[in-house]
């Protein structure tokens, strides 16, 4: 995985703004990993619509769950923050993972477990068919 927005330069799909490759606050850990059945359903979802990215939602009409979306199909802007590229094995590329700036002032404390649980997903991220839903743990950094 790659490390968090803090050395945020301008880019990405959209305009919004893309984390280098430095470090953040000192640390190469990134804000964002993801659980075994996570990384399974991304694989599959990976093999089914190619290569992916997530925009976690500010909650409106989703419940603040992360959306899972075919890579460059969800227009990130300028008031998005690209946290980490993940890197999961079996899946060629990183998968990029977003959220509002605004949001992220917020949980910026918080490492944030994408993980997956039984239920109905948003219509719009791919898991929705799979009877699954994706759904962010929060942990306090220390």
């Amino acid at each position: 995985m790659t490390a968090g927005p803090d050395a945020a330069e301008p880019g990405g799909p959209g305009g919004g703004v893309s984390p280098g490759p430095g470090k953040r606050s000192g640390s190469t850990a990134s804000p964002v990993t993801v659980t075994p059945a996570a990384a399974e359903l991304i694989r599959s979802l990976r093999g089914q619509h190619g290569p992916l990215m997530f925009h976690q939602s500010g909650g409106c009409c989703d419940g603040s769950a992360p959306m899972c979306f075919p890579a460059g199909e969800f227009r990130t802007g300028a008031s998005d923050v690209r946290l980490a590229a993940l890197e999961i094995e079996g899946v060629p590329e990183p998968v990029e993972f977003w959220m509002s700036a605004s949001q992220w002032e917020l949980w910026r404390h918080t490492t944030l477990t994408v993980d997956v649980v039984p239920g109905r997903g948003s219509g719009f991220s791919l898991e929705a068919p799979e009877g699954v839903r994706f759904l962010i743990r929060s942990d306090l950094r220390t």
